[in-house]
């Protein structure tokens, strides 16, 4: 159960007025647009300023290892930040979350943007980011349309997440490639958790949570570029 439903019950977006529901409505995606502005700024600071190079090079020297202990802390950080933006007493505490989550997956796309400017060219990062949008703006639109409340997700992206993590961290392991068809599936199952957690935007978060609620579709849109960067890198 999301820590603001614990305090507020059923005090959702959903259910709240409608200036109020608008208000939350337009300060979650405005944080969130700020959050990706931040994750673009951040990745061209992290190359401009050789920081990028220094990453894979460590993760070069460290092998599969090196990037099993990235996991774990990306996992690890990412907990703390979610924890963060939930923060009932601060709201300095929810921006240092958001902060957080964005810097930690600016970090962990380092490599992945290096693989697809060297075998792909700008061309391949900027057509993937206008499909994951493309892609997102859709999957919203359903929730917004419909009004349907998709909880009933949650259960399935939960085994589904728990499956994929095994399958990565076999591939880091054993050092075997998970292809594109991994790829493909991750796509769809990026895209459902994008409608689970827009779904709960509305139907579970009060409107007080927008920071967190930015927090959650930052996380959905960033798995879904990732593989989608994936799939452009690996036809090149």
């Amino acid at each position: 159960m999301n820590t603001y439903e614990t305090t507020f019950g059923n005090n959702s977006a959903a259910s709240a007025l409608p200036e109020e529901r608008a208000r939350f409505i337009r300060k979650t995606y405005l944080h969130l647009a700020a959050a990706i502005l931040a994750f673009v700024a951040l990745e061209t600071f992290l190359f401009a300023s050789g920081a990028a190079q220094v990453i894979i090079s460590t993760l070069r020297l460290g092998g599969s290892m090196s990037w099993l202990l990235v996991l774990g802390a990306f996992m690890g950080v990412s907990y703390l930040a979610s924890n963060w933006a939930n923060s009932q007493t601060s709201k300095g505490m929810q921006y240092a979350g958001l902060g957080l989550y964005v810097a930690a997956q600016a970090v962990i796309f380092v490599p992945m943007l290096f693989i697809a400017s060297v075998y792909g060219g700008g061309d391949v990062i900027v057509k993937a980011g206008i499909v994951t949008l493309g892609l997102f703006l859709g999957i919203t639109s359903v929730v917004f349309l419909t009004r349907t409340d998709f909880s009933f997700l949650g259960p399935i992206i939960a085994i589904g997440g728990f499956v994929a993590l095994s399958f990565i961290v076999a591939s880091i392991l054993f050092g075997f490639s998970l292809g594109s068809l991994f790829a493909f599936v991750m796509v769809a199952f990026a895209g459902t958790a994008i409608l689970y957690e827009t779904s709960n935007v509305m139907h579970r978060y009060h409107p007080t949570q927008h920071v967190a609620a930015s927090l959650t579709l930052f996380a959905g849109i960033a798995l879904l570029f990732w593989y989608i960067l994936n799939i452009f890198s690996s036809r090149d």
